[in-house]
């Protein structure tokens, strides 16, 4: 039985457990999750009830001490769920076949990585070197990028799974810096009796943009949302029976949106690309002093000019009397339901190779897992990298409808 990574999303559990009929073909995989030795990340990969689905399928998963600490699940109970724990990472990497991690390999890790190995991880774009790259490809690994897979719906699982954590976090960090103690204008984004609410800009209205708005809404704030796809701003409003204020994302509506605005939440993007970068400075100074920015997209260049990349250890800076929050990785700081949401859609995908006998057969059976492949067989198979790094690349299909 095929089964669907989103299948688990609406079901949760109980469709894992209809994995663990074994077909003959299938074959036992040694998987290691490594600790993140990446700055501020905080998540795993999986959770100690993906393990126990896993070794009941026969995979074996090596788990490195306190790999999951900061999300809050401990040695301990991934051994109970049948994990080995490796006091050693260089050790973890030699003997696994398979890594899952969150972060891309560090320059370290890499190292460490065996020839035909196979790595499940993010990709991270904007940070992605040619010489990460040419490492990968030398040795022959097969890299699957979290934001590459896409099933046969064009929805992105991982990926929307992330945005909709920062949509909803956005407003809960701006709910906080608006407060008295964080330097903010001393106000509740919801208003009580006699009291008008907080007013909530948010730019662009994809996924990240609707959960910020769902949760702006449960606040009880006066909702903006600005885009220039019509369409998006339409399904929105449908979405959200009309309890938010549209326009499209013009220079006019822009600037009286932003002088009206106690939260601007920075969500606009296209897949692929740099943030679109709607809001100038003179914008950001028509604001009220003490309002609050959370740019959202600022691991893609940010889509407001004042924005500059800061840290989970020092989240803000004040300028033009604005409180700017910038922190590229937001779903890191609520690590145990970010590596809840990462562990549903995971699991599937590792029962599914298995389940395949290999990983030529599982990338040929599984839309989702193929689209995300961006090496394979020493080759790069994306050619939006292959152009951004000026390098060769050959088409996935092609590569294993001939079994090179």
């Amino acid at each position: 039985m095929e089964l669907s990574p989103f299948d688990t999303e609406q079901l949760g559990i109980k469709t894992l457990e209809k994995s663990l009929i074994k077909p003959e073909s299938r074959k036992s995989l040694r998987i290691g999750l490594p600790k993140e030795t990446s700055p501020d990340e905080r998540r795993i990969s999986l959770t100690p009830g993906g393990v126990s689905i896993l070794t009941a399928n026969g995979h074996e998963i090596v788990v490195e001490k306190n790999a999951g600490i900061d999300a809050h699940f401990s040695d301990s109970e991934y051994q109970e769920a049948g994990a080995e724990i490796s006091y050693s990472a260089e050790e973890l990497f030699s003997k696994s076949e398979m890594i899952v991690k969150v972060a891309p390999p560090t320059r370290t890790e890499l190292n460490w990585m065996q020839p035909n190995q196979i790595l499940l991880s993010a990709l991270h774009l904007g940070n992605t070197t040619a010489e990460f790259m040419h490492s990968i490809i030398e040795k022959g690994i097969c890299a699957i990028g979290y934001e590459f897979i896409k099933g046969k719906d064009n929805e992105f699982p991982i990926v929307r799974m992330m945005h909709e954590i920062t949509g909803s976090m956005a407003v809960q960090i701006a709910a906080h810096y608006l407060e008295n103690n964080s330097n903010g204008q001393g106000i509740m984004l919801g208003g009580i009796s006699g009291i008008p609410p907080a007013t909530v800009a948010i730019l662009g209205a994809g996924i990240t943009g609707e959960y910020a708005a769902r949760t702006a809404l449960g606040y009880g704030a006066q909702v903006f949302v600005l885009d220039n796809d019509l369409a998006q701003l339409r399904r929105l409003e449908n979405a959200l029976d009309r309890r938010i204020i549209t326009a499209t994302a013009n220079h006019q509506y822009l600037s009286t949106a932003l002088s009206v605005s106690d939260v601007v939440i920075g969500a606009a993007m296209t897949e692929g690309e740099r943030a679109p970068c709607w809001v100038t400075d003179s914008m950001v100074q028509s604001m009220k002093p003490g309002s609050v920015i959370v740019d959202t997209v600022i691991d893609q260049g940010g889509c407001i000019s004042s924005s500059v990349p800061t840290t989970h250890s020092n989240p803000v800076y004040t300028r033009y009397d604005v409180v700017h929050y910038c922190v590229p990785n937001i779903p890191s700081n609520v690590a145990r339901t970010a590596t809840h949401a990462l562990n549903n859609v995971i699991v599937p995908y590792l029962i599914d190779l298995g389940d395949a006998g290999g990983i030529q057969q599982c990338l040929w059976n599984n839309t989702a897992l193929r689209n995300g492949t961006y090496t394979y067989k020493k080759h790069l198979t994306k050619k939006a990298l292959a152009e951004l790094f000026d390098m060769p690349f050959r088409d996935i299909e092609v590569l294993i409808a001939s079994q090179i």
